[in-house]
C-alpha cells in the first residue's frame, strides 16, 4: 500500500466517508456491459448454484440449479447460462476494421503486405468481486472440454452443444481479466478500490455493500458504522438483510432457508415422477409453486447484490475516462479479435496447463502491461503521479529560470538548462536521466543538479533538429512542469523461443510439445 493510499484511508476513517484516489476513471466502461452475480453451491468447489445475469438493469433473469448434486440439472443451468451469455459475447464479432501492416515471408525474409481484422468492439462482463472471476474460471475449466451428443464418442453424458464453447468463451475471459488494465472482466469490488480509498481493510472491501456504505453512509451515520450494518444486520428470521454474493452464500441461509428449499423441489420432483395420471396436474402445480419458492429465495439474496453493482458503475460514470483508455481497451479489441479467429480456425480448447514457452509469454505480457498501466495512469492522473512524486520518482514545480546553452562539437545541438522550483525531494542526483511528462515529442533530460526547493535539468531531446529548438518544445519560465525519473515507455522483453525450439530444461526437447499437448487436450 502506498503513502498516499494510506493517508486517504486515514481520511476516510477521519470524514467517515470513502475518499477519492483518482480524479478520472482508470477502466474501460462499455455503454451495455453484461451484469453476472453468480452463487456457487456450499462444499464443493465451483459448483453452480444460480446466476442473476443480463444487459438491462431492471430486467435481470435468473438462472438456477435445483439441486446442484444433479449433473442433469446442472447441465440443463449451464445450457441456459451459454444461451446468455454467447448471444452477447459473439455480437461483437462481426464489426471489423481493416488495418494495413507487414510481416516477414517464412520463405523470402522479406517484408510482405497484410490486411488484418479488428473488431471495432468487445464485450465487457461485470461481476461483484474477484471471487466471481474465481468461479468463472472454475466453470470454463470444467465445461471447455466437455463431450457433446455431435462428437464421435460422446460419452455417457454428453453435454449440451454450446456449453463448452462457453467454456472456452469464460476461460479466456478470466485470463485476460489477469492482465493488468484489461477491462474485458471488472470485478466491482477492485474497481471502486482502485478509484477510492474506505476506512476498512483490502479484505473487507470485497463485500460489495460494505464498500458502498463508505460511499452513500445513511444519515446520521458513519461509514464504518454504515458498513458494519450492511455486513450483520439480520431480520426476525436471522437472515441478513444484505446477504454479500461472495460467491459462496451465508451459512444460515443454507441452512434454514436453502436446504429446506431444495428439499422440498426434491419431493415435489420425485411425487411428480411417481404420480399416477390422476393426479399429474396436482403434481406439477406442487413442483410448480416448490419451485417458485426457490426462485424468491435465490432471488432476495441476489438482487442486493445486482443493484450494488449497477450503484458502483453510476459512480464510476460519473467520473472522467482516463487519456489512455482508448489504446487499453484496443488492446482487448485484439484480443477478443483473436479468440474470434480460433474459435473459427477450429483450433482446439485451451490446455489445463501452457507449456513453458507459453507461459513466459503470458508472464512477460503481464510485467510490461503492468509498468505501462503505472506509467500511463501516472500521465492521466495528477493523484496518481503525487503517488510517485511522494516516493522520490517524480517531481512537478514552475520554471524559474531557462539558460540557453548548446552542446559542443562540429554541429551545435541546444541543450537548454531549466531551474524548477518544486516542493519535492526526488532521488535526483546529477547526471541521472529524467523524462518530461506530458512532452509531444518525448523529451530526455540529465539532473545537472539539486537543492533544497530546486532540480536543474538539461534537456537532450524533443527540441528539433535545427540549432534554435522548435517552438513550444522549450518550457518558458512560468510554465508548469513535470519530470519522472522512470521511463515514459515500457522496455520490450527479449524475444522467447518457439515451443519446437525450446530446450529441454524448460520442457524440450523438440517433438515432445506435441504429445503433451495431446494430453492436455485430452
Amino acid at each position: 500500500m502506498s503513502l498516499l493510499s494510506t493517508l486517504a484511508r486515514l481520511e476516510a476513517v477521519r470524514s467517515g466517508r470513502a475518499e477519492p484516489l483518482a480524479t478520472v476513471c482508470h477502466r474501460h466502461l462499455s455503454e451495455r456491459p453484461l451484469v453476472l452475480v453468480p452463487l456457487a453451491a456450499a462444499g464443493e468447489s465451483g459448483a453452480p448454484l444460480a446466476a442473476l445475469v443480463g444487459t438491462e438493469r431492471t430486467a435481470p433473469r435468473l438462472l438456477l440449479v435445483p439441486q446442484p448434486l444433479n449433473r442433469t440439472q446442472r447441465f440443463e443451468y449451464l445450457a441456459e447460462l451459454a444461451a446468455e451469455l454467447l448471444p452477447h459475447l459473439e455480437s461483437f464479432g462481426a464489426g471489423v476494421e481493416l488495418l494495413e501492416g507487414s510481416e516477414k515471408d517464412p520463405e523470402t525474409g522479406g517484408k510482405v503486405p497484410v490486411v488484418r481484422e479488428l473488431c471495432t468492439d468487445a464485450p465487457q462482463l461485470v461481476v461483484p468481486n474477484t471471487g466471481a472471476v474465481h468461479h468463472l474460471a472454475l466453470l470454463g475449466r470444467s465445461t471447455r472440454f466437455r463431450r457433446t451428443a455431435e462428437d464421435a464418442d460422446p460419452g455417457d453424458f454428453p453435454a449440451p452443444t454450446r456449453v463448452p464453447l462457453m467454456g472456452r468463451w469464460l476461460t479466456h475471459l478470466t485470463e485476460r481479466a489477469q492482465v493488468p488494465g484489461s477491462s474485458m472482466v471488472l470485478p466491482m469490488t477492485g474497481l471502486l478500490a482502485r478509484h477510492w480509498a474506505t476506512g476498512q481493510s483490502r479484505l473487507e472491501d470485497q463485500h460489495l455493500g460494505a464498500q458502498l456504505a463508505w460511499h452513500f453512509p445513511p444519515p446520521g451515520l458513519s461509514g464504518a458504522r454504515a458498513a458494519e450494518l450492511v455486513e450483520t444486520e439480520r431480520d426476525a428470521a436471522g437472515q441478513l438483510l444484505h446477504p454479500p454474493a461472495g460467491p459462496a452464500t451465508d451459512p444460515r441461509f443454507d441452512e434454514l432457508v436453502l436446504a429446506p428449499a431444495i428439499a422440498r423441489h426434491d419431493a415435489a420432483l420425485a411425487a411428480q415422477r411417481s404420480a399416477p395420471e390422476a393426479e399429474a396436474e396436482r403434481a406439477a402445480v406442487v413442483l410448480k409453486e416448490a419451485r417458485s419458492a426457490l426462485e424468491t429465495a435465490l432471488l432476495g439474496v441476489l438482487r442486493p447484490t445486482w443493484e450494488d453493482v449497477w450503484r458502483g458503475l453510476d459512480l464510476l460514470r460519473a467520473l472522467p475516462p482516463a487519456a489512455h483508455l482508448a489504446d487499453r481497451w484496443e488492446g482487448d479489441r485484439w484480443s477478443y479479435t483473436g479468440h474470434r479467429d480460433r474459435l473459427a480456425a477450429g483450433e482446439p480448447p485451451q490446455p489445463k496447463r501452457d507449456d513453458a514457452v507459453t507461459a513466459a509469454r503470458k508472464l512477460a505480457q503481464r510485467e510490461r502491461e503492468q509498468a505501462r498501466l503505472d506509467i500511463q495512469e501516472a500521465l492521466d492522473d495528477p493523484l496518481a503521479m503525487a503517488e510517485h512524486r511522494l516516493a522520490g520518482e517524480a517531481f512537478a514545480g514552475v520554471v524559474a529560470e531557462v539558460a540557453v546553452e548548446f552542446s559542443e562539437g562540429a554541429r551545435p545541438k541546444p541543450r537548454p538548462v531549466l531551474t524548477v522550483r518544486t516542493p519535492d525531494r526526488p532521488h535526483a542526483d546529477p547526471g541521472r536521466e529524467v523524462f518530461r511528462a506530458h512532452a509531444e515529442p518525448a523529451q530526455k533530460a540529465e539532473v545537472v543538479g539539486s537543492a533544497p526547493g530546486e532540480v536543474t535539468v538539461r534537456l537532450l531531446s524533443g527540441m528539433g533538429r535545427r540549432k534554435e529548438p522548435e517552438p513550444g518544445s522549450v518550457p518558458a519560465v512560468g510554465d508548469r512542469v513535470v519530470f519522472t525519473l522512470f521511463e515514459l515507455a515500457p522496455r520490450q522483453s527479449a524475444p522467447l523461443p518457439e515451443p519446437e525450439d525450446t530446450p529441454w530444461t524448460h520442457g524440450g526437447p523438440p517433438g515432445a510439445f506435441t504429445a503433451v499437448g495431446q494430453e492436455e487436450w485430452e
